[in-house]
């Protein structure tokens, strides 16, 4: 079992929980899940009150974990308007309020000063570490966390244009916040006077690079319209190469599991590095990689590789003057 699973996360499960459905799975399925047998991880984390796109990483593909951890991802969320919480989403407490609303032009008008690079303060409550502490754990001891800010990329920041139902805007947050019912604006107004309407919230979809917090996100674009707000609704939509087109919901892992039938929706280790070139080797070749040797004189381009005997997956590599490189072996 070498490759990946695609969850469609639910609300209120947290990415370690994940990684325990899936062992459960497989132990159903009759695999071992035991520190000598398939490890299993996941490839980049969702807070328990988002949804969405969760791969999991099996076997020799936790070797590229990593590199999901980097790579850009996709989401849709909810900023609702007139309450900032200590957690910038539906689990704190509030706060800050203010009674200012904007319109969808004003909205409208800010987010392209949220595209392209930013300058970012990630939120206290994140697994960031502080001294050798996560900022969460520092937040809830009720120590005030004052994170340094990061340059993250925001590649596009476009507001969705008809709204849906999604399962957390009618759920109560913690301290009995809930996000309100959907403003005017929505309700079938034409173009220009929906424009001038006050919002409660708007829904967004935003593609981002690694390291991007959206509850940060959210947070500054409220502010930069006057008010303030805090995340209602978070939805992942592809992270890397892994969409919805192959994500299976936890009954469905669970079913899967029982009916010892996990190969079928299970991805090849190749799926995470859609983006890098395959660099075909003979047996030979494989075999003094393999050893950690430098193989010289190879007719490829500088750049990574995702390198293959016989179709077998020998290593992730790197090229550079003709020479090749490991950079991570699979023991296949």
């Amino acid at each position: 079992m070498h490759g990946w699973l695609i969850l469609d996360k639910p609300i209120g499960l947290g990415s370690t929980q994940a990684v325990s459905a899936v062992k459960r799975a497989l132990r159903a399925s009759g695999y071992d899940v035991s520190k000598r047998g398939i490890k299993v991880g996941h490839g980049g984390t969702l807070d328990p009150l988002a949804t969405g796109v969760l791969p999991i990483a099996l076997g020799e593909a936790t070797k590229l974990a990593g590199r999901m951890l980097d790579s850009d991802k996709v989401y849709d969320f909810t900023v609702t308007f007139g309450a900032e919480t200590d957690t910038l989403d539906l689990e704190g407490k509030v706060v800050a309020e203010s009674a200012v609303r904007p319109t969808l032009a004003q909205v409208e008008a800010v987010l392209p000063r949220f595209t392209g690079p930013i300058e970012q303060v990630p939120p206290a409550y994140s697994a960031l570490k502080v001294d050798g502490e996560r900022a969460y754990d520092r937040a809830r001891a009720g120590e005030a966390v004052v994170l340094a800010s990061r340059s993250v990329t925001i590649h596009s920041l476009v507001r969705v244009q008809e709204e849906g139902p999604h399962p957390t805007l009618s759920r109560e947050g913690g301290r009995g916040l809930s996000a309100p019912a959907p403003s005017p604006a929505f309700a079938g107004e034409g173009r220009d006077e929906g424009l001038l309407l006050p919002l409660d919230h708007v829904t967004l979809t935003a593609h981002v690079s690694k390291g991007t917090y959206i509850r940060s996100l959210a947070r500054d674009i409220a502010l930069a319209l006057g008010t303030v707000g805090h995340v209602t609704m978070l939805h992942r939509t592809k992270a890397g190469p892994f969409t919805f087109e192959n994500a299976i919901s936890l009954d469905k892992l669970a079913e899967l599991g029982q009916a010892r039938a996990l190969e079928d929706k299970l991805l090849p280790l190749r799926a995470g590095l859609d983006d890098i070139p395959a660099l075909s080797l003979s047996p030979d070749q494989a075999g003094l990689l393999r050893q950690g040797r430098v193989l010289i004189g190879i007719a490829a381009d500088d750049g990574s590789y995702f390198a293959t005997s016989e179709e077998i997956p020998v290593a992730l590599v790197e090229v550079e003057n003709r020479e090749v490189r490991v950079v991570r072996g699979f023991n296949l």
